[in-house]
């Protein structure tokens, strides 16, 4: 019995000398909590290390929030931070809020927080506002919004939007990347919908006027002040690339015609060429029945020797008329011969 006694007596001394230590390595935070007049007991530090809460995170946040009028208790400091928030910059956030006039709560301010928002730029932004480039020059590539107006003439425009943060719409609201992307959509849509290159080059701010009344912000985490066009040039006649284009594509594909007529026109001819040769083939297919007709005649006493004399003759005349004829051509066509 007594060696049970010795054990407990001898771990109550130990926890005894353990709690002594953490109150001892926390009693220079409890003294600058009680000298600020935040309110922070030494077991609360204690139980705060417990719980695995950073005490000096919580008692520094508290001491803030005091020392600036706020109205947060340790128990929410603790909550948020042990739901992953960050206390500090919470608390920036809604001094630097109340100092600024800007309605925002404690349960507003924690959900932006853990939204995964930087709630502190977002009130130094609504109090400041800033400067977004369109398009983004740290994204690469073009540097300029590139547009084509109705006479074919391309035009290059950079523009300057200077915004808000909307603390109501921060939660779920679009970001940068949105504003620029429906910024250049409006600067494409402007000067498409331009007669004339020039009349964009003359009143640059044509641009942003329009651009600024289609209401770009809805269901942004921004609100719009000014959109300001920064440099406006001109760029390549995409008007005349693309009728050289169409020419070019026009005159391949005429080339390409033509050649299908060609190839149907030898077609034509070689086919023309093969009924010629049939028909030859026919004539002297159709020649040589001519003696077997003639010998048949002979046969049945149709025709007699001089009939083939005469017949005879007729061919030699013809044949001879057909030699002068020949001559006389070549003489027509050599005069000088």
């Amino acid at each position: 019995m007594q060696i049970v006694i010795y054990i407990l007596a001898a771990f109550a001394g130990i926890m005894c000398l353990i709690f002594s230590v953490m109150m001892f390595s926390y009693f220079g935070l409890w003294i600058q909590a009680m000298a600020s007049k935040a309110n922070v007991g030494l077991l609360q530090i204690v139980f705060m290390r417990l719980r695995k809460v950073r005490p000096s995170v919580i008692v520094e946040s508290r001491i803030m929030a005091v020392k600036a009028g706020l109205r947060v208790s340790t128990n929410e400091l603790e909550t948020h931070y042990l739901a992953g928030g960050n206390v500090v910059r919470v608390v920036q956030a809604l001094i630097a809020a109340d100092k600024a006039n800007i309605e925002l709560t404690w349960q507003k301010c924690t959900a932006i927080d853990l939204a995964g928002r930087d709630v502190l730029d977002a009130v130094q932004t609504s109090v400041n506002p800033k400067v977004i480039d369109c398009p983004d020059p740290n994204k690469g590539g073009v540097n300029y919004v590139a547009a084509v107006a109705m006479d074919g003439i391309q035009i290059k425009a950079k523009a300057r939007v200077t915004v808000r943060t909307n603390i109501a719409t921060l939660i779920g609201g679009a970001t940068d990347e949105t504003i620029i992307a429906r910024v250049g959509e409006g600067i494409v849509t402007t000067i498409g919908s331009a007669e004339s290159h020039k009349k964009v080059l003359e009143n640059p701010d044509m641009i942003s006027r329009t651009v600024l009344e289609r209401g770009l912000d809805s269901g942004t985490a921004y609100e719009i002040l000014s959109i300001d066009i920064a440099d406006v040039d001109v760029g390549e006649n995409i008007g005349a690339i693309l009728q050289t284009k169409q020419a070019e594509a026009d005159k391949q594909i005429a080339q390409a015609r033509a050649e299908e007529r060609r190839a149907m026109a030898k077609a034509r001819e070689a086919e023309m060429r093969s009924q010629v040769v049939e028909m030859r083939a026919k004539v002297v297919e159709a020649e040589s029945e001519v003696p077997k007709a003639m010998a048949d005649a002979f046969r049945s006493g149709n025709m007699g020797i001089m009939d083939y004399y005469k017949m005879k003759n007729v061919v030699a005349d013809t044949g001879m008329r057909e030699s002068i004829s020949k001559i006389d051509e070549n003489d027509k066509n050599n005069p000088t011969a």
